[in-house]
């Protein structure tokens, strides 16, 4: 199913793939010991998540391992695992961040889980896995109490932790941290994204840790807070069910193909709270693609049985829309022939760097027509080695989207006799692109100034592209990289997938779908893809793979290149 399309809630259907695809997990790990190779996560959070899902599948009664004493005494020996990874600190062992209180907070809401499902089941049976899990959460709690964070999101990631060993063994110190965190405001902007733009890190973190929190703390004004962010992220999906994440600051902008699967509770749990039609569309949507993180899906489900319960009527999404987040720099326009991406909000322009934890993804357009996707187009220039154009400031039109960039980078002169030294030992300055000891910001600069304006100009089936340049005379070169299963018609394609367009147009072809691209400005000009000093001063690079087309030109000047849909 297509996110464009519709369909009819089976709630019954939805409930029993959770259950499916538990059991399968479950019966893997029965199947292997628990000495297998744990997941990159860290050992002490795959254990929990491992407990979690056979704790899980022993409560549901439709399981196949429901009331199996073999699950049990498997989650009884992750709970031994998860024991021994526990430092004298509480804090537990593993993982890159070392003595790290989010990473253990990320392991005690697993364990706050478990013993809140423990709690209310009422099993015996239960009993050594809670009292070794409960021994570990009352050693875990003053670290927790006392520990700091290093994203924006560990703060609810913690905070959840905290309200959960709350939940378990009632200590007002205990909540009152987690309100001492909640006193910061949560982190969501007028676009209705948490500061991190992250996808990832608002279904796995932030979303599940305000539900949680709002549930044992009674602050209903936390779910509109999810709701705020799920109703942002709406806008976000992609006729291939896919999420936008060009405009994220963490590890996500480079992804393509972002599921919406792992969204599938909260739309559903908040459409069933709000009554939100629009959420219901997203809720099947999501379920309609294989279950992702069935031990949670299934925990949840037994933590909140409603989460059963049929949904309200669907409404999909309007086929024509343009929808705009303003902090995120990000517009998304929709016409029944194609889907467009359009990103201005990079953070390198105030950075002037690239770290984690800032937007520095240069691809600034999508395109979306069919099976043919154009995944990325960015634009190169010979100039500083300063890398690709990024906009530092984008204008929305009603006929356009205006995205430019100023770039001056400077030569220096000698320095005011009163600065010499003698002995030449001068201040180490980074000036922008380059560190030396030479006191850059006490010498007079002469800059060589570059401005880049690119008009994206909307149409019925696809977008035109204006490259406007004012600068010297320097080379550049306009990739659009597609997505893997098409080939390209109309130019030569070379052995590592990509192909220059001179003259003329170029199609890129999958099944029935075309782009077709052009035209090309007869440029000579070399086609290249540049990192930047940044990249290749670590011999890295952030380049993209697969069919890439490339247009190229020099600046000054002015280049009009077209992208659209042909049937």
């Amino acid at each position: 199913m297509t996110p464009s399309g519709t369909a009819t809630d089976d709630t019954d259907t939805f409930v029993a793939e959770v259950i499916a695809a538990a059991d399968a997990e479950a019966a893997a790990l029965l199947q292997a010991s628990t000495d297998v190779s744990l997941a990159p996560l860290g050992p002490h959070r795959e254990s929990m998540r491992r407990a979690k899902l056979l704790v899980a599948v022993f409560l549901e009664q439709a399981s196949a391992f429901a009331g199996d004493s073999a699950v049990v005494a498997l989650a009884e020996e992750y709970a031994a695992i998860l024991h021994d990874l526990q430092s004298p600190t509480g804090l537990f062992l593993g993982g890159d961040n070392v003595e790290s209180p989010p990473d253990t907070g990320f392991t005690i809401n697993d364990v706050g889980d478990i013993l809140e499902l423990a709690r209310r089941s009422g099993d015996s049976r239960l009993d050594r896995v809670a009292e070794v899990l409960g021994g570990i959460a009352d050693r875990a709690a003053p670290a927790l109490l006392a520990g700091g964070v290093h994203t924006p999101n560990h703060r609810w990631e913690l905070s959840a932790a905290l309200v959960r060993l709350h939940r378990h063994s009632p200590d007002p110190r205990l909540e009152a941290r987690a309100r001492e965190w909640l006193a910061e405001g949560i982190d969501i902007d007028a676009d209705g994204l948490y500061s991190e733009r992250s996808v990832n890190y608002a279904v796995y973190v932030s979303n599940p840790s305000l539900l949680v929190i709002g549930d044992v703390l009674g602050l209903p004004e936390l779910h509109r807070v999810v709701e705020r962010n799920l109703a942002a992220t709406l806008g976000l999906v992609h006729p291939d069910g896919s999420l936008e994440t060009v405009h994220s600051r963490r590890q996500d902008q480079r992804e393509t193909r972002f599921p919406l699967a792992p969204y599938a509770l909260h739309y559903r749990r908040l459409a069933l709270e709000t009554g939100r039609a629009d959420f219901a569309w997203a809720a099947r949507v999501a379920a309609s693609a294989p279950v992702i993180d069935p031990q949670t899906a299934l925990a949840d489900m037994i933590l909140h049985p409603a989460l059963r319960d049929p949904l309200p009527a669907a409404e999909a999404p309007a086929e024509r829309a343009r929808l705009a987040w303003p902090v995120s720099g990000l517009v998304v326009d929709r016409t029944p022939e194609r889907s467009l991406v359009v990103f201005g909000g990079s953070d390198y322009a105030v950075a002037g760097r690239i770290r984690s934890g800032l937007a520095s993804n240069p691809t600034f357009l999508r395109l979306f027509a069919g099976d043919a996707i154009l995944d990325s187009v960015r634009l190169s220039r010979h100039f500083f080695g300063l890398g690709p154009f990024r906009a530092d400031e984008m204008t929305v039109r009603d006929d356009r989207i205006v995205l430019e960039e100023r770039l001056s980078p400077a030569y220096f002169g000698p320095l005011d006799a009163a600065r010499r030294r003698p002995d030449g030992d001068y201040r180490v300055v980074d000036e922008g692109r380059f560190s030396a000891a030479m006191s850059f910001d006490e010498r007079p600069r002469h800059e060589v100034s570059l401005h880049t304006r690119i008009d994206v100009v909307p149409t019925e089936d696809g977008v035109g592209l204006t490259i406007e340049t004012d600068g010297p005379i320097c080379a550049w070169s306009l990739e659009l990289a597609f997505r893997p299963g098409g080939a390209f018609d109309g130019v030569d394609t070379k052995a590592d997938g990509t192909a220059l367009l001179t003259d003329g147009t170029a199609r890129y072809v999958v099944g029935d779908d075309v782009l077709e691209i052009g035209p090309g400005t007869g440029s000579s000009a070399p086609a290249a893809y540049l990192p930047g000093e940044d990249y290749d001063y670590l011999g890295g690079t952030d380049a993209l793979g697969g069919p890439r087309l490339y247009v190229t030109g020099t600046t000054p000047g002015r280049a009009t290149v077209t992208v659209r849909r042909v049937r």
